[in-house]
């Protein structure tokens, strides 16, 4: 069965290329051996540079569950995870993930995120994008807001 989920996974990024609809990578989650949803990469035709595969495909399958975590899924993708979609895996906590190509391969293809996993190493002063801290203080209170809400839903 896996071999069956990835191959849905790579026909979906292929499928993606040739309908010009976006970048060539799909994926699916998978629950107690069926495919609960799919995604491929939307990122040029809904200007939402968070509309990768990974992404679509774990916001289909958190709205099928009505949940915000996939406990018990598996992920199965074209391609090893950028950092955005690596992130959003953890928060979504499935049992495991499945990857087709690498993040060479990806980068050979002209998709190369070595250089956000570089930025992450930096001291936010450092890094290209410019990030100044600001009004900490007042900030603060949306934590403590949420550490003394007795029915908060952890996460």
């Amino acid at each position: 069965m896996p071999n069956e989920f990835m191959s849905r996974a790579i026909e979906l990024a292929i499928e993606n290329v040739r309908s010009g609809r976006g970048g060539p990578f799909g994926a699916v989650v998978v629950k107690h051996g069926t495919i609960i949803a799919e995604g491929a990469n939307s990122v040029t035709a809904t200007n939402d540079p968070t509309a990768h595969a990974e992404m679509t495909a774990i916001r289909a399958a958190c709205r099928v569950l009505g949940d915000f975590q996939l406990a018990g899924c598996d992920i199965y993708t074209s391609c090893e995870p950028c950092p955005m979609c690596l992130g959003a895996i953890y928060w979504a906590r499935p049992a495991r993930v499945f990857y087709a190509c690498t993040a060479g391969d990806a980068a050979a293809a002209g998709f190369d995120d070595s250089f956000i996993y570089q930025q992450l190493w930096l001291p936010p002063d450092q890094r290209k994008i410019s990030m100044t801290p600001l009004m900490r203080e007042q900030a603060l209170a949306a934590f403590r807001a949420w550490k003394e809400k007795a029915d908060k839903i952890p996460y």
